[in-house]
């Protein structure tokens, strides 16, 4: 789930710089391969919960898992885009993770 979680925060950076490049038609947006590079990403995320849900695996515990994509999103932009990551994002991080704890219990 934590493969999952990262590709599901790459994921929308596909999608972004695919928007950024001029598109006519929606076919040539789904076609853009940035854009198809997003589908394909979200479609292997989808594969990694398969694959958790026939190990054994709850959305109990996964899909709290999953949401430390915000977190992967977080330091993929920081990386990417010299977005800074604020005292009050790191608060958000840390209840975030509490919350995986907790919900994992």
């Amino acid at each position: 789930m934590l493969i999952a979680s990262v590709l599901g925060a790459i994921a929308p950076f596909f999608f972004e710089h695919g928007l950024k490049q001029p598109h006519g038609r929606v076919l040539d947006f789904v076609l853009n391969p940035c854009t198809f590079a997003g589908m394909a990403t979200y479609l292997a995320v989808m594969a990694f919960f398969t694959l958790a849900f026939r190990m054994g695996g709850s959305v109990r515990v996964l899909y709290p898992i999953y949401a430390t994509t915000f977190i992967w999103a977080a330091v993929i932009a920081l990386m990417r885009h010299g977005s800074p990551i604020e005292s009050i994002h790191v608060g958000g991080m840390a209840l975030l993770v509490a919350g995986v704890i907790c919900m994992s219990w």
